[in-house]
Order: structure tokens, then C-alpha cells, then sequence
């Protein structure tokens, strides 16, 4: 595993890398300060008058839910938001019309335990494509305050090609949609929702941790087995991220090795085009999914649980 910073790569060789299990690392420009400082923003609104690093320290937990819970939808549905991810996209030297993306989400880490489950889920040791992602997907990440080792997220990169047996097959796309997002307010105490885990013990170490400023940006394959550290830095850390895929790739289904991937469904009905917003071609989701639901049931999550049509091109 390389880690290229601030690299001059084409985004066609960057890829190839990402495929490969290398990690790209890139240091605070405008486009990404602009995304984060925005989201800081919007943070520093719910959490008024406490600083929001700091907030766990003074709520209930139930408290703390009740502010993440509606601010994460917030930030994703505000046009603010999307209009800052496309001008990151093209700053970093996307093909416009060949990337499609999803929505960003924005993720809390709480420290020393305060808060495990739902809006701020530890996530165990896993792979993004387990989740029913293509195996060409870039994960893009931002923090937006600064942030230590013992607030990151961890690669084990020893296992990027290698078989972990796992309980992906247990794991629909299009199910989680319509029931697991849902419930992630209620989770408090314990996340029992059923997600993709390893079913066998992981030898973690060596692993490879990634501090960044606040506005820098990671970029990984969505193959890579990576996990959140037990945060015990003394506060939240707040992180924006999202994903992409070529469309080229995804037509000749390139991308990174997919040794234990056993879900069903798929994502792509979630992703739309840079450039208009369209939804990737049927066609080239039927690859991934010949039968998806004829209803459209839970293609796409939305907050009161249904579908949204696949070829609205709404977000």
C-alpha cells in the first residue's frame, strides 16, 4: 500500500491505484475548505451555544441524538451542499460527464464510549463493497475539525486482497434502505441493525492510520478493509465523505479485487452523473442487478422509508 500525497496523477492512473489498494492523500485547498467549512457551519448551528467537539461532555446522550439526528439530512439535502461536492469533483480533476456520485454524508465519532450505536456507529472492521457498492467505487473523506490518531479510522491493508469470511450474504441493499437507515436514531444504547461483519478473528495489526487537516481529503477504494478507532482523543470528531464511480468502469466492471463479496442489490441506483445529475444507465445497473425490484421498493432511501423513483435524478 503507497500513500501518494498531493499527487499529479491523471485521475485514469489515480484509479488504477485506488484499484490496487494505494491511498491518496490530498492537503487543504480551496474546493475542500469551502465543502468543510460549510458543513462546520451547519454543525456549529445545531450545537449553538456549545462548541461541538465538546458538546458530549455537557448533553445527555438522548440530547445529543435528538441534535445529530436531524442535522446529518440536513447537510445532505441542502443545495449549498451539492453545489461544494461538484466543485470539489471538478478541482480535483474529474471527468464530469464519466463520474457519478452519491449524496455526502456527515459521520460523528464520539469519544470514550459516550455514544456507539445509530448516528454515531463505531464501525467495525469491514469493506465498503460488502454493502453492495461496485468494486470500482473511490471513497472520498474530509474531516472538518482537526483531529488525532486516536480519533481516526484505521486500514488493514494486509487483508485488501484476501479472503475474510464474512456475513455479506446476509446483506441487501435495497432492505437496509427500507428498514436499517431508518432506525439509526433509535439506536442508543446498542446498534442492532444487521450489518456485513467478519464471522472469523482478524489479525489487525500492522495497521495504517491517516491524520489530515480539517479541509484535506482521503481517497480509497471502497475494497479496502478499514474499521473506526476506538475514539479516546477527549472529543467528537465530526468527517464528511462520499462516493464515486467512472462509468466506464463500471460498464467493463473493473475495479478493485472482490475476493468475499456474497451481498445482493446494489447502490448505483443512489449515484448520479456530475455534469446533469442524471442516474447511471439501466443497462450498466442491471449488470450488478437483473432483477431489482419492479416497484422500486428501497433502491433509494428516503427519510420516510420508500423509494425514490431511480430515474428522478432527484437527491
Amino acid at each position: 500500500m503507497t500513500i501518494y500525497l498531493d499527487s499529479h496523477l491523471s485521475d485514469a492512473e489515480r484509479r488504477q491505484r485506488l484499484y490496487a489498494g494505494d491511498v491518496f492523500m490530498y492537503s487543504p485547498r480551496p474546493a475542500t475548505v469551502a465543502f468543510t467549512e460549510f458543513a462546520r457551519t451547519l454543525i456549529e448551528e445545531a450545537f449553538a451555544p456549545l462548541a461541538p467537539e465538546h458538546a458530549q461532555a455537557s448533553l445527555p446522550v438522548e440530547r445529543f441524538v435528538e441534535i445529530v439526528a436531524p442535522l446529518k439530512p440536513r447537510f445532505i439535502h441542502h443545495p449549498n451542499t451539492r453545489a461544494l461536492l461538484l466543485a470539489l469533483l471538478a478541482d480535483i480533476g474529474m471527468d464530469m460527464e464519466q463520474t457519478y456520485f452519491d449524496v455526502p454524508r456527515m459521520r460523528v465519532a464520539t469519544s470514550d464510549n459516550y455514544l456507539n450505536a445509530g448516528v454515531a456507529y463505531v464501525l467495525h472492521p469491514h469493506r465498503d463493497i460488502w454493502y453492495s457498492s461496485p468494486p470500482c467505487q473511490i471513497n472520498w473523506w474530509l474531516p472538518v475539525y482537526p483531529f488525532e490518531s486516536e480519533s481516526s479510522f484505521a486500514f488493514h491493508p494486509q487483508y485488501f486482497d484476501q479472503v475474510v469470511p464474512n456475513s455479506s450474504n446476509e446483506y441487501n441493499h435495497y432492505e437496509w434502505n427500507r428498514v436499517g437507515r431508518a432506525q439509526a436514531a433509535k439506536e442508543i444504547k446498542a446498534d442492532t441493525r444487521k450489518q456485513p461483519k467478519a464471522t472469523v478473528p482478524l489479525q489487525l495489526e500492522p495497521e495504517v492510520r491517516l491524520v489530515c487537516p480539517p479541509g484535506g481529503l482521503l481517497m480509497f477504494s471502497g475494497a479496502h478493509l478499514h474499521s473506526t478507532v476506538p475514539n479516546t482523543s477527549g472529543r467528537s470528531r465530526f468527517s464528511v465523505d462520499f462516493r464515486t464511480a467512472q462509468l466506464d468502469d463500471l460498464a467493463a466492471m473493473n475495479g478493485a479485487p472482490t475476493p468475499d463479496r456474497a451481498c445482493t442489490g446494489t447502490t448505483l441506483f443512489e449515484l448520479r452523473k456530475a455534469s446533469d445529475l442524471t442516474p447511471v444507465p439501466d443497462a450498466v445497473i442491471r449488470l450488478y442487478d437483473p432483477h431489482p425490484p419492479d416497484d422500486g421498493a428501497g433502491v433509494v432511501f428516503t427519510p420516510q422509508g420508500g423509494a425514490m423513483p431511480a430515474k428522478s435524478g432527484a437527491m
